[in-house]
Order: C-alpha cells, then structure tokens, then sequence
C-alpha cells in the first residue's frame, strides 16, 4: 500500500480525534474503579468505610469479581472455524487462528469484554509474514471508537498508550486510512519515521476494527456493562463485615487475663528481670509472691463472633444468587461430592450465560476474520454467509459423562457417527486426522499388502483392473 507523504492532520482528521481523546477520558474513572475491583485492589476507604491508620492491616477483601469473571471467561474456548457455506472446518481460518496465536488471546478478549464492558480486536498488513495478516486484541484502557448508531458501523478509532521512551503515540483508524500519531509540544501531530509520513491509505471502506459489547443493550454503542456489576455492592458488604471480623479476632475474640493488686514490677523472670508486658501476658503461668487476700487474677471470656459468620454466608447466598454460580463455588463444601449430572444441573445457568456470550463473541469474531481474509485476499466473505465460530461445550467436562453419552447415543440405531463423536468429545481438527491417519493404517492388513506389492511387480501375473479406468494395476504403476 501507498504512504502518502502528509505531515499534518485535516480539520475533520482533528476533530475526530479530539472526540475520541475526549470518550477515553469520561470511561477513565470507571475503567480504574472496574480494574481495582477486578485485581482486588479497592481500597475500603473506596467503600465508604474510614479505617484508621492503625487498623489498615485488619482490612480483608474477598475477591468474587474475579472469580465470577475467571469462571465464565474459562469456558470460553474456540473449537474450530467454518467458512460460509462449508460443513468442515477451514484449513486457512484455522492457520489464521494458529498464526495469530488466538488460542490464548480470545480468553483475553472474552475475560477483558466482561471486566469493562467492551473490548475490541484489530487487523492489518503483517510486514513479518505478508501471507497472514495480524489481528491484535486491544485493552479497552487504551482505545475507543465511534459508531454511527443509524447505520451501525463505527466511524473512527483510537489506539493510544505511552511508549517505552515515555512518548505518547496513538493510531487513528478511519474507513480508507491508517494513521501514526505522536504528542509532540505542539499537540498531536502525523508521526514521521524514516523521514515518510506515517498516513497507510487501506481503501477498505470500513474501519479495520471490531467492538466487542458486553451486555449490550439496543441503541447504546458507546459501551457496554461490565459483568462484575451485581457483585460489586455485595463484595463491598462482605468486605465491611471481614473487617469487622478480623478487628474482633484481635480485639474481644481472644480471652483476657486480668491481675488486681500487682504491679508491673511483680512480673520478672528468673533472675528478677523485669517482663516486657507483653511477654508477661502470653505467658502460660501467673504468679506472685504477695498474699492472695492482696492479689486477684482471673480471666474475662471471648466474644462470640458466630454472627460474623453467618453474615458472610449470606453474603456469599447473595453473590451466588446474582452470578449464577453454584454456591459450592464461595466455599460451602460437602463431605460427599456432587454426582456428574447434579453437576451439570448446578451450573445450569453459568453454562447458559457463557453459551450467550458466545455466541455474541463468535459474531465479532466473524467479522474479525472477515477482515483478516480481505486483507489475505483482497476479496470480502460472500455477503450473509458470515464466517462462523463453533465453541467447544461450556459445561463442566467430565470423561464418564461424555462417553456414557455417546455410548447411548450410538446404541441401537447410531445417531452419531464416528466423526460427529469425536465432536461431542471437543477434539480439535489435528487431532481428528491424526485418528483419521489411524484408522487408516489399521484397515490395511500386512499380508494382504504384501502379496499385492509382489503382483504389482510381476508381470507375468494377471493385474487387478483399476475400477476407474478398467486398466491393470500393474500398467498403471508402469
């Protein structure tokens, strides 16, 4: 492609810039504020609950949004690529996703769309490998877009972060060009490298971005809602009341000693050193040389903090209730195991969010490759036969399951074939003509190869006819 020799922006260039700069400040605040709660760094104070110095270190946060996400977001995995129209998947979607190492960025990707709401993906010219183009997942800490709500296709984009030197540097994409961006003391301004203006004329006709939205609703392209929201306000309760506990633990928990009528110079060791008080109260024996009738030692019963307990419980019923996710999953344990399908049944409603998720995923994930394969080709898809993603089951796997399932399913009149098995049980496209290979190495007996070989080479032997072209094998292989 052409680098067109500019080296400053258009009014038009500028404004949607300036926009864009403008939409990454307002989601800044709530961007930080989903992190922290994400990497369980919220503050208490954060909270509306004021620790003192003193008791910072009795501050406790369970971390749920991050198990919620994780839990979901694990369940995510791509199993293979159809192209529009085919029943097998495609050997060059699959290279694609090979060469882009997919595999560990669409978990990114998923896990990054809940945490923010929104998440985007990126693709362009590979200068490494000019055969496969590269598509890049994108922090939603560093970008933002602009989409045209009438014809639902986004206008601009921005990437922009802080290089290692410290330089702020940003992409502008736009629906026919690409441009490098850079701070300078005069603004942003078209970055030059090599001495050639940094403006990549693509003519796509649309930007070579994807907008991912979590829980979108309709009419709001701006962003979606992070999928920590229901348990944020139930994690900040439960933090308040941890913290209570811990404080109680040190404070009215442990049993206090007492001692009347003793002074602190009654507490020494054996070479009548005076104790520090401390030691004196951790220690197993009291005991005084004065009178008992002077002297009265006694001990004060710990506080009950049963309650405390029973509030984090419930905290934990509340968090289950708003996820989904069974609440074996906050800690509340049995001494017998849960059978396979009461597993499955469990986690009903955490399979049916991640299948949702899904398949609003897989769509983006369309377009995505789309994009990838007019950059590879130059050709688009075939138009309404979006390239589709098939997800491996979301549900809890287990091997007893999936195979008394197939057995049953192949019992009697087979429902399933060999192939459509080896579905049910995830295996990816490799591995399916590994077994292929397999199969077809033990359908050849030795013996009977043998003995053919040796016909073929003797030609005073009659040949099999080959049933294509009704010619002797052996002439064939002459």
């Amino acid at each position: 492609m052409a680098i067109v020799l500019r080296t400053k922006l258009t009014d038009d260039e500028r404004t949607l810039l300036n926009k864009l700069i403008g939409r990454m400040a307002n989601q800044l605040q709530a961007d930080k504020r989903h992190d922290a709660y994400y990497e369980g760094a919220q503050r208490l104070k954060h909270i509306g609950l004021a620790v003192p110095e003193e008791l910072r270190m009795f501050e406790l946060v369970v971390n749920w949004p991050c198990s919620y996400v994780d839990e979901v977001a694990r369940r995510q995995k791509v199993k293979s690529i159809y192209r529009p129209g085919s029943e097998i998947a495609d050997p060059a979607l699959q290279e694609a996703f090979t060469a882009n190492n997919l595999a560990a960025e669409v978990p990114i990707l998923a896990k990054e769309n809940m945490i923010f709401g929104r998440c985007f993906a990126a693709v362009g010219a590979n200068e490494d490998d000019k055969e496969h183009p590269l598509i890049t997942v994108e922090s939603p800490l560093q970008m933002a877009c602009l989409v045209n709500q009438g014809k639902r296709r986004m206008v601009a984009a921005l990437r922009k972060y802080q290089d290692e030197d410290g330089t702020w540097v940003a992409t502008l994409f736009l629906p026919d060009k690409t441009i490098q961006l850079s701070m300078t003391s005069s603004g942003w301004e078209i970055d030059e490298v090599g001495g050639d203006a940094d403006v990549d004329p693509h003519n796509l006709g649309r930007v070579p971005v994807v907008l991912f939205l979590n829980r979108r609703r309709l009419g709001k392209w701006r962003a979606g809602t992070t999928e920590m929201r229901d348990v944020i306000p139930i994690t900040d309760a439960c933090a308040r009341t941890l913290t209570d506990l811990q404080y109680g633990v040190e404070t009215v928990a442990v049993p206090k000693r007492y001692a009347i009528g003793v002074s602190k110079g009654d507490f020494v060791d054996k070479e009548g050193n005076p104790l520090p008080a401390w030691q004196s109260y951790y220690q197993a024996l009291w005991a005084t040389q004065k009178s008992s009738k002077d002297v009265s030692i006694g001990q004060l019963a710990g506080a009950d903090l049963s309650n405390f307990h029973n509030t984090v419980k419930m905290y934990a019923e509340l968090a289950s209730s708003v996820t989904g996710l069974p609440f074996r999953y906050f800690g509340a344990n049995t001494a017998n195991p849960a059978a396979e399908g009461a597993i499955r049944a469990d986690e009903s409603r955490v399979i049916s969010n991640a299948e949702e998720k899904n398949t609003v995923l897989g769509v983006g994930l369309g377009w995505v490759l789309g994009l990838y394969e007019k950059f590879r080709t130059g050709e688009w898809p075939n138009a309404g036969e979006p390239i589709a993603v098939e997800w491996r089951d979301p549900a809890t796997p287990t091997k007893a399951e999936e195979a008394d399932a197939i057995v049953k399913l192949n019992g009697g009149t087979p429902v399933l074939s060999r192939e459509g098995s080896w579905d049910e049980m995830g295996w990816e496209e490799a591995r399916k003509k590994r077994e292929r290979a397999y199969f077809e190495n033990e359908a050849i007996d030795p013996e009977v190869a043998r003995i053919q070989r040796e016909l073929a080479n003797d030609p005073s032997q009659p040949q099999p006819d080959d049933p294509q072209t009704g010619l002797p094998v052996g002439v064939l292989a002459q």
